[in-house]
């Protein structure tokens, strides 16, 4: 019996190890979060996020190797939660019609509340033509993102050519919502969903 105990808390201590420090990751990205939305990838540093989340460089690098490691950690976070904000967004609607609207509104939506963190996707994105560290995650993500053109598109193909059109959209509205000249959330539901036509 206790050969049999032994091994039962051996794994539940390890597995709340993990738990514990997939958690601690989680609050480092967040802080991360705020300082690259701040100053960008290439102006941030591993000491101003140390600084954001009240940590020492040493405790940092016990979580995650580089800056580039804690970026993609974040980004990945980040873009998780964007698709299934979006895909939540569309399901259960009656119409195909009801599906598109829901779909852009959710779109413009996380343009007007979440402009820094969608200039953070394009500086990395960027950066993975430069530096092939960002290339594995930004193809990663990008997969997920035509994916996640499922409700509006029925192949492949048509998944790629909407992601296409909408990420030129997505990307110019951002601009000016970064710009101060911002659109209306109606008009950027609108101008969204004339390109899903």
């Amino acid at each position: 019996m206790n050969d049999m105990t032994k091994p039962t808390k051996l794994a539940d201590r390890k597995a709340n190890k993990v738990r514990k420090r997939e958690s601690r990751k989680r609050e480092i990205a967040q802080s991360a979060i705020d300082a690259l939305k701040l100053y960008g990838y290439a102006r941030t540093t591993l000491r101003d996020i140390a600084a954001q989340s009240d940590m020492s460089m040493g405790s940092l690098h016990y979580y995650f190797e580089d800056k580039d490691e804690l970026l993609i950690y974040c980004v990945q976070q980040y873009k998780s939660t964007f698709v299934e904000t979006v895909t939540a967004a569309a399901q259960g609607m009656a119409s195909p019609r009801d599906v598109k609207t829901a779909f852009c509104k959710a779109l413009a939506e996380t343009i007007a509340k979440e402009a820094e963190l969608h200039r953070l996707w394009y500086d990395i994105r960027n950066q993975a033509m430069f530096d092939k560290t960002f290339v594995p995650v930004v193809s990663t993500i990008e997969k997920q993102l035509i994916e996640m053109m499922t409700p509006l598109a029925a192949n492949r193909a048509q998944k790629e050519l909407l992601y296409l059109r909408l990420d030129g959209a997505f990307r110019y509205l951002l601009q000016l919502q970064l710009t101060d000249t911002p659109r209306s959330l109606s008009e950027m539901t609108s101008l969204l969903e004339a390109i899903v036509e």
